[in-house]
């Protein structure tokens, strides 16, 4: 699967590769930003997206709106750190296919396997 990933910290962007890139998976490109992830995606058509949700510029879920508005078929997960319910709740209106703690890279391979059909 090709994944964009997007979080402003390199730290978690690096962090979040490393646990694709072992579980398989090729990474499309890596944005800093909601307004990036929103160009990479159209130019890359990445398989998924993991998307952080508080971002400078614009938000992940600003960008993810953005995102599905264009491309209603783009699979998002978003990795947060937050655990204020109204965010789950907004990903789940938006179509998210899952919201998950970054903390927790277990959760993002079985997520992804559960998304691509191989589990």
């Amino acid at each position: 699967m090709r994944v964009l990933v997007v979080d402003d910290s390199s730290f978690m962007r690096k962090r979040i590769i490393a646990e694709l890139t072992s579980q398989g998976h090729s990474i499309a490109g890596e944005a800093r930003s909601g307004e990036e992830a929103i160009e990479l995606y159209r130019s890359l058509s990445p398989d998924l997206v993991t998307m952080d949700i508080t971002m400078r510029d614009k938000d992940g879920i600003t960008a993810a709106r953005e995102i599905l508005q264009e491309h209603p078929k783009a699979k998002i997960v978003f990795l947060t750190i937050l655990k204020d319910e109204k965010y789950k709740e907004e990903a789940d209106r938006l179509g998210a296919v899952g919201f998950l703690n970054k903390s927790d890279p277990v959760s993002l391979a079985e997520a992804i396997e559960k998304i691509s059909g191989t589990k």
